[in-house]
């Protein structure tokens, strides 16, 4: 079940995040020390605290027996336009469609806010998350290499 995220779930939503990104981290050896700004190592309470209470940020987890098991969040652009954030889904929870289930949420949410298009940033290394987008409907539009990642950007967008 996808319900709305309230500061109460705050310090869960940051584990769900920091556990479903360490996965990546690990598996193409970002650390702490060669990414400090990846999401596995940057995600805070204070940081989706403020996102929540002064970006007006809307989230949403996906509950498991009363656990947060998977979590999402948007943030308004312009043009009616929208970034998705963060969708991760902790790793015992994957390949049983709670990632399907929070994206599907996501449009139906951002339609709700009067966009049109849905953006979002990868890792553009990791081609198992690229290809999962591009089944769901994302378009490629390009990359930018920042000097304070290890990794390239990549950026996708759908059309609503």
């Amino acid at each position: 079940m996808i319900k709305k995220v309230h500061e109460k779930d705050i310090a869960e939503c940051v584990n769900v995040i920091t556990e479903s990104f360490i996965t990546v981290a690990d598996e193409l050896g970002y650390t702490v020390d060669n990414a400090p700004r990846f999401t596995a190592f940057a995600t805070t309470e204070d940081r989706l605290l403020y996102q929540l209470k002064n970006e007006h940020r809307p989230m949403f987890a996906y509950y498991d027996d009363g656990k947060i098991v998977g979590y999402y969040s948007l943030a308004l652009q312009d043009n009616n336009e929208c970034e998705l954030n963060n969708i991760c889904v902790l790793l015992q929870y994957r390949h049983k469609h709670i990632g399907a289930n929070l994206l599907e949420d996501a449009y139906i949410k951002a339609k709700e806010m009067g966009c049109k298009k849905m953006n979002i940033g990868i890792v553009e290394e990791n081609t198992l998350l690229r290809t999962w987008y591009e089944d769901n409907g994302f378009v490629h539009i390009g990359t930018k290499k920042f000097d304070f990642f290890p990794f390239t950007c990549g950026y996708m967008k759908r059309d609503l």
